[in-house]
């Protein structure tokens, strides 16, 4: 500290060496002396400031070659408190943060769909875009990315991983440009109809997913609504060539009308269950004998408000996809998602709770994540000492990319 405090630049290059030492027991001491000693006392070390902070960012990016989900998670949140990337941050470095994500994306990688570490890392990284989108930088390389190589082997994904593909598409798709919303619409359109059959059947509709899918559909439609002519035969006129209306288009409009009427009335019957569910919790928690009871009785109202809202949903946009010429519910204020809404009782029902695959509250099989905020941090790439108190908020972790870093 005496050292840091005289020199810190030198003191923070000589220290970040150790980041890379292949002594894992130095390794990771360093680390947590640079979370737990170093971090907090940013604005005393880094001085001048802005030299000092651009110093500091070279040294964490290089640090990155071989980091866990958890590691890396610690090192973008200190980035992102630091004022060169705050709220008075430049473009460019808005944008440099989300090519920090992408390069431990390894979106320039061969993909592999066996290769669950690189699926774990993109799921990761995708969620710690999220908030860098918010602030202005383009998505344009991680949704090409999706639609050229996760999108066409959806099928081969875990259940989890196909959920967690689809919450982070649906919570990217409100920051598409018109170009990549033209171009990953087909995939979309074409996945949906998968979960959205055009007669009714005894199988279980995976709620969770058309939600996801019907939400990302109106985003990207809302920024190229022409598009949408051919794909599901409506007769948008915007006066481009592109609109195509002179073409017979009614045998596709047909089937998505179908499959839109199967899947409401669908959801309807499932919201009438759920909402008589939820009216005899009251009774059954009089009822219950002990905490352990009313825990799960707990969790299960939780499972059952959420398969509510999912529905709802659902309702809402699917309701206007049935005009000749809809409008699409476009930006990021006017559905909330299912997930993002979760009241103060289903994150205390969940504490401490692992979902399973086919645990969703609707009964049927969705992958089963839990709503954000409420990950169990064990799943996440922690190693070791550094795993307590980081890694929460992330979901997925990942090995090291050249030494193999365990979980």
């Amino acid at each position: 500290m005496s050292l840091l405090r005289q020199d810190p630049k030198a003191s923070l290059t000589a220290l970040f060496e150790h980041v890379e030492s292949p002594d894992e027991n130095v390794r990771e001491k360093v680390l947590i002396f640079v979370r737990e000693k170093v971090f907090p006392m940013k604005t005393e070390l880094l001085k001048p400031q802005e030299e000092m902070e651009r110093h500091v960012t070279d040294l964490i990016k290089k640090s990155l070659q071989d980091v866990t989900g958890a590691e890396f998670k610690m090192f973008m949140d200190f980035l992102k408190g630091l004022s060169i990337f705050g709220e008075k941050a430049a473009p460019e470095r808005i944008q440099e943060l989300l090519e920090i994500v992408e390069g431990q994306a390894d979106l320039d990688a061969q993909f592999n769909v066996s290769d669950t570490d690189h699926i774990d890392r993109l799921m990761s990284c995708l969620y710690l875009a999220l908030p860098i989108y918010v602030r202005g930088a383009s998505n344009s390389k991680f949704l090409n990315y999706i639609n050229k190589h996760l999108l066409p082997v959806f099928d081969k994904l875990s259940d989890e991983k196909k959920l967690d593909l689809l919450k982070n598409l649906a919570e990217s798709s409100p920051y598409a440009s018109a170009q990549d919303a033209r171009s990953l619409l087909p995939s979309n359109l074409q996945l949906l109809k998968k979960y959205m059959p055009r007669r009714k059947t005894s199988e279980e509709i995976n709620y969770t997913f058309v939600e996801c899918l019907l939400y990302t559909f109106h985003q990207l439609a809302s920024k190229t609504p022409n598009t949408t002519n051919s794909l599901c035969g409506y007769k948008i006129v915007t006066g481009q060539p592109s609109d195509r209306l002179g073409e017979d288009f009614s045998d596709l409009h047909k089937d998505f009308m179908e499959r839109l009427t199967v899947v409401e009335e669908s959801a309807k019957v499932t919201k009438k269950k759920l909402t008589q569910a939820i009216g005899e919790f009251g009774k059954a928690m009089v009822a219950a004998k002990d905490d352990a009871a009313k825990s799960e009785l707990r969790l299960k109202q939780a499972k059952t408000t959420l398969g509510m809202r999912t529905c709802s949903n659902i309702l809402s946009l699917t309701q206007p996809l049935h005009e000749k010429s809809p409008t699409f519910l476009g930006g990021d204020k006017k559905i909330t998602l299912s997930w993002k809404e979760t009241p103060k009782t289903v994150a205390s029902a969940n504490a401490g709770v692992k979902r399973t695959a086919s645990d969703n509250g609707l009964g049927s099989t969705v992958g089963g994540k839990k709503g954000r905020g409420t990950e169990n941090p064990s799943s996440f790439g922690n190693r070791g000492g550094l795993s307590r108190g980081i890694g929460r908020g992330i979901r997925g972790g990942w090995r090291g990319r050249s030494r193999g870093r365990g979980y």
